[in-house]
C-alpha cells in the first residue's frame, strides 16, 4: 500500500462514524496530555491530529500539526485562527523536510503508526524532527487487548493479531504488542523509556457502544476500566510509549 492508495476522504468519514471511537479518543487524549505535561516541551509536533488537535488544550505552547487528511487539516486551521504560535501543514510527515519545521522537544504520533504503509519511513521522519534530547510519544491499538483475547478464547479469531472489521474499515496496516512495538522503534533508532496502556476494553467498539447506548456502561465504569489498565497494562486496548532518539 502506498500513500496514494489510501483514501483519506473515506478515512475521515469512517473515523467520524466509528462507534465508540469518540470515547476511546477522549481516554487516549487524556493520556497523551498527561505525558506532554510530564515532559513539558517548549515546541511540540503532532503528526496526524484527527478531529481535535492537541494544541486546543495547550494554550500558549508553540505547536505544529502535520496532517495529510484534507478534512482534518482544514479543521485544524480553523481551530488555529488567532493562535500565532500554531502552524498547520497539510501533508504527509514523510514529505516534509525536517529542517523546515524542527527540531522539537516532543513529537507525538497518536494512533497513527499502525495505519501507515511504511512505519519505518514515518519513524525516520519523526526522528528527523526530534531534537537530540527530545521525546517521541507513540500510541497504537494493542494486539493483546482483552477484547481480542476474549475473541480468541471464543473461537472467533485464530490469534490476537487477526485483522478485525475496524482495521479493514479504517485502512489499518497492522497491530502491535509491546515486543513488536519496541522492535519497530528500535529499528528506527529510538529507545523506549516509559510505557503503559489505556482502557481495558472487554468488548469490540460496536459492543461497547451498544452498552453505552443502553446506559449499562456508565462513565464510572469507563473510568474504572481505564484505571484497570494501570494494574493490568498487558490487557489495555492501546499501548503507549515514550521513546528517545539514540545514536545509530
Amino acid at each position: 500500500m502506498t500513500h496514494a492508495s489510501r483514501d483519506l476522504v473515506d478515512y475521515a468519514l469512517q473515523y467520524r462514524a466509528l462507534p465508540f471511537e469518540p470515547l476511546q479518543v477522549s481516554v487516549r487524549r487524556r493520556r497523551v496530555l498527561e505525558r506532554i505535561a510530564v515532559h513539558d516541551p517548549s515546541r511540540l509536533l503532532e503528526i496526524g491530529c484527527g478531529e481535535v488537535p492537541l494544541f486546543v488544550d495547550l494554550p500558549g505552547l508553540e505547536a505544529v500539526v502535520v496532517e495529510p487528511a484534507p478534512a482534518f487539516a482544514e479543521n485544524a486551521r480553523r481551530l488555529a485562527v488567532g493562535r500565532s504560535e500554531v502552524t498547520v501543514v497539510e501533508d504527509y510527515a514523510e514529505h516534509v523536510p525536517a529542517g523546515s519545521l524542527g527540531p522539537f522537544d516532543m513529537v507525538v504520533l497518536s494512533c497513527v503508526l499502525h495505519e501507515v504503509p511504511d512505519p519505518q519511513r514515518l519513524l525516520a521522519a519523526a526522528r528527523g524532527f526530534c531534537a537530540g534530547s527530545g521525546v517521541l510519544h507513540v500510541n497504537v491499538p494493542s494486539a493483546r487487548s482483552l477484547h481480542r483475547l476474549l475473541a480468541v478464547a471464543m473461537g472467533l479469531i485464530p490469534d490476537p493479531t487477526a485483522e478485525s472489521d475496524v482495521q479493514r474499515t479504517m485502512q489499518q496496516r497492522s497491530i502491535y504488542d509491546n515486543a513488536t512495538l519496541e522492535r519497530e522503534l528500535g529499528d528506527a533508532g529510538f529507545l523506549v523509556r516509559d510505557r503503559g496502556s489505556i482502557l481495558v476494553k472487554p468488548f469490540t467498539h460496536a459492543q461497547m457502544q451498544r452498552l453505552v447506548d443502553e446506559d449499562f456502561m456508565t462513565p464510572q465504569m469507563l473510568e474504572g476500566l481505564d484505571r484497570l489498565a494501570d494494574i493490568l497494562p498487558e490487557l489495555g486496548s492501546e499501548l503507549w510509549v515514550d521513546a528517545v532518539p539514540v545514536d545509530a
